[in-house]
């Protein structure tokens, strides 16, 4: 199912120079607003919390999700390209999950280390904050690639409708109205945060068997309805 060809063209792609710039981007603004905090605040076990789940967790691992998931097969089909890679010998499945398996790797790298990084500066990891919000990370990470790349492949507007879900639904609805938040990626991965950590620091509207099954629903139907509509994407005099 892995495809090295395609999976080398992809991370050209995702690790483009503008790309990687937005990238680096968000990681660099966690560590310094980390590097602050303690030097302001000191070690606080809740502040670590606070800032983790408010920016790492809630902004940057989302829009790092953006990027990768949809960054990973959008721009070919939107300027054709895609035509040149469906030509070729390559199972239409294997393709989406050779790109899936690169927007989880690229989100997972710039979203999960800097927070591991960022709660070791803010607390040095006391009450399990920073290993809490990296597994949380780490599981987003997956939902979030295969949510968007799934996107990617079925609209040309994939990053607009993206941001409207990271940062309208999950980050504004999501702090205010309860519904929303048990329909929220972030709300399933902080239930395995929650399960790491003790004394209440981290909190989720969901239990963790729901939490995993719904992580793990969502990943699975995103990334084979991504499969099937690749599969019925038609080339140019085929019929």
């Amino acid at each position: 199912m892995y495809n090295p060809t395609v999976a080398r063209l992809t991370y050209r792609a995702l690790l483009g120079r503008r790309r990687a710039m937005i990238l680096f981007l968000l990681p660099g603004m966690l560590l310094l607003i980390a590097a602050a905090v303690r030097a302001f605040n000191g070690a606080d076990d809740q502040v670590a919390a606070d800032v983790l789940g408010g920016f790492a967790l809630a902004t940057m691992v989302p829009l790092i999700g953006v990027i990768a998931g949809t960054g990973a097969i959008g721009p070919e089909i939107d300027d054709g390209s895609i035509v040149y890679l469906l030509s070729k010998p390559v199972k239409r499945p294997s393709i989406i999950f050779t790109k899936l398996i690169v927007a989880i790797a690229v989100t997972m790298a710039f979203s999960a280390v800097p927070t591991f990084i960022a709660g070791f500066i803010l607390n040095g990891n006391g009450q399990q904050v920073a290993v809490a919000y990296t597994v949380a990370a780490l599981v987003a990470s997956i939902a979030y690639s295969a949510l968007f790349l799934l996107l990617g492949t079925i609209s040309r507007h994939a990053v607009v409708i993206g941001l409207v879900y990271a940062l309208v639904w999950e980050a504004l609805f999501g702090s205010l109205i309860a519904g929303a938040r048990t329909l929220s990626v972030q709300q399933w991965a902080l239930a395995l945060a929650q399960k790491v950590t003790s004394d209440g620091l981290i909190t989720s509207e969901v239990g963790l068997t729901t939490g995993v099954v719904l992580l793990a629903a969502v990943t699975i139907v995103a990334t084979w309805f991504a499969g099937f509509k690749l599969r019925t994407l038609k080339l140019a005099g085929e019929e």
